[in-house]
């Protein structure tokens, strides 16, 4: 993956040629990523759900993060980024059913990785509340899980310490279903402007619904 072959940007998303995955962070070169938040309505409720990355991911494993997420390559439109919903969850999703959510700016830097991302951002209504839908590429993603909208809402905001996720871990053998609380250190520690943009952007979607 890392000789994967990216566009890349400066801050302002001029083009400004293609690099590696591998040179694209250790230079910190702005680039491009599709991110996908699925939410369902469970008794009114606007639940959103979380995935659980791979304890085997290079990056951040053992978080929570966007429901669905990955880098647009060289070759690849922002339409091609559906494939990461497809490939990571397991959903039959067509990008016409994805509700724009708009390019928001994400910085993380942790060490030498340095991680400059134009995020295209998409939300996705789940037709239906079963979590047996997902289908989940168990390299990338050890389990899902859900939360109020409104109560992951308040902890970015840092009005609340703690909230309760429930989910699954998906094993070779079954499924092993949790209830927990989480703070923000179990999240990805994406900048806090990415995450104040896309919830404001995610309460814009659902209240217009």
């Amino acid at each position: 993956m890392e000789t994967e072959n990216l566009r890349i940007y400066d801050e302002h998303r001029v083009a400004q040629g293609v690099a590696s995955r591998q040179v694209v962070h250790e230079k910190g070169y702005w680039h491009e990523t599709f991110h996908c938040w699925v939410v369902s309505r469970e008794k009114d409720r606007d639940m959103i759900y979380l995935q659980l990355r791979s304890n085997d991911k290079k990056d951040f494993p053992g978080l929570f993060d966007i429901t669905a997420a990955g880098h647009l390559l060289a070759d690849e439109t922002v339409k091609d980024g559906v494939r990461e919903v497809r490939e990571e969850l397991g959903l039959r999703v067509e990008f016409n059913e994805l509700f724009p959510l708009g390019t928001i700016q994400d910085q993380l830097a942790i060490g030498n990785f340095v991680d400059n991302e134009h995020c295209h951002c998409f939300l996705y209504r789940k037709k239906d509340n079963y979590d047996e839908t997902f289908e989940l590429q168990k390299e990338e993603v050890a389990g899902m899980a859900k939360v109020d909208f409104r109560e992951l809402a308040a902890l970015i905001a840092r009005e609340n310490e703690r909230i309760e996720v429930e989910g699954f871990l998906s094993t070779l053998e079954e499924r092993q279903y949790f209830k927990k609380e989480i703070s923000l250190t179990d999240l990805v520690p994406h900048s806090t402007g990415y995450l104040e943009k896309i919830i404001e952007q995610i309460e814009i979607a659902l209240t217009g619904e």
